[in-house]
């Protein structure tokens, strides 16, 4: 009988020892490092120097404002645009199914891939431009100026991630009853009343969701920044975890970027606390 009590840890034991070693022993060794600086080639430990080093640190600065600037402007856009797109597909009643593949498809093509192709778009003479000026518009600087560049990766990031929130949105839309939209339009509510009394407060939970996965994925935002503008010009998109990549891997100052891991860390925990009190849920 004991032996049958530890057969189903066995089975457990790859998935523990696999967390063990790829994520809680990544996590504690990090958290050792933010006290350690390298010294002759060696990890010294320097008690809270890392961490006083944050408040002098411009560049962070930079990297955190520009963090927040994307952060606030792209993540209530894709979230408005995925809503309405949710809505327009729980209306229709024919090619429900390809539209919904259509927009969700962005979201399985590679990052880089996909940085890549709206970095040749977005060139000097790229296909966007050319489009502008054949309706009389002057070319935009996308890639070269330090607020057309932020606009260039809002753009990017919405176009690939739109699609993957639609598809969680539509699905908690067609859970929504139709009992409720019933009694709605007996009482005489229109469509679009509808949607604010009714889908809006029912879609509350998911939306707390959504927001609170695209605040994560923005405040970790390296991959579209690095491969489409290089966190330039002049650091107009570098990012905070782009900085942790060039702290870590290009200075090799691990110790002040386990620091800044753990500022990320501390930045998603405060974000999403306010989402979570904001939208007055326990």
């Amino acid at each position: 009988m004991k032996t049958k009590t530890y057969v189903p840890y066995l089975f457990l034991m790859p998935a523990v020892v696999l967390f063990a070693v790829f994520m809680a022993y990544p996590i504690i060794y990090s958290f050792l490092l933010s006290f350690q600086t390298s010294t002759g080639g060696e990890m010294a430990y320097t008690g809270f120097d890392n961490y006083k080093r944050l408040f002098s640190d411009e560049i962070l600065g930079t990297a955190l404002k520009n963090t927040f600037i994307i952060l606030i402007i792209q993540v209530p856009l894709m979230l408005f645009l995925s809503i309405v797109l949710a809505a327009g597909l729980n209306s229709i009643k024919h090619l429900k199914g390809i539209f919904r593949v259509s927009f969700f498809m962005p979201a399985v093509t590679s990052l880089v891939a996909y940085s890549i192709i709206f970095s040749i778009m977005l060139m000097g003479d790229g296909i966007v431009n050319q489009l502008l000026n054949w309706f009389g518009i002057a070319s935009v600087p996308w890639l070269s100026h330090p607020i057309w560049a932020k606009a260039a990766l809002i753009l990017a990031m919405t176009w690939r991630w739109t699609g993957y929130n639609m598809v969680i949105h539509l699905a908690a839309m067609q859970n929504i009853s139709e009992d409720l939209y019933e009694a709605a339009s007996l009482d005489g509510a229109s469509k679009i009343k509808q949607f604010f009394a009714i889908t809006i407060p029912q879609l509350k939970p998911v939306l707390l969701f959504t927001a609170i996965l695209s605040t994560i994925g923005t405040l970790q935002l390296f991959d579209e920044p690095y491969t489409l503008t290089k966190g330039g010009p002049s650091d107009a998109t570098l990012t905070i975890g782009m900085y942790l990549y060039q702290t870590g891997f290009r200075y090799f100052d691990f110790g002040y970027a386990s620091t800044l891991a753990y500022v990320i860390v501390i930045l998603i925990g405060i974000m999403s606390y306010i989402q979570f009190r904001v939208t007055g849920d326990e």
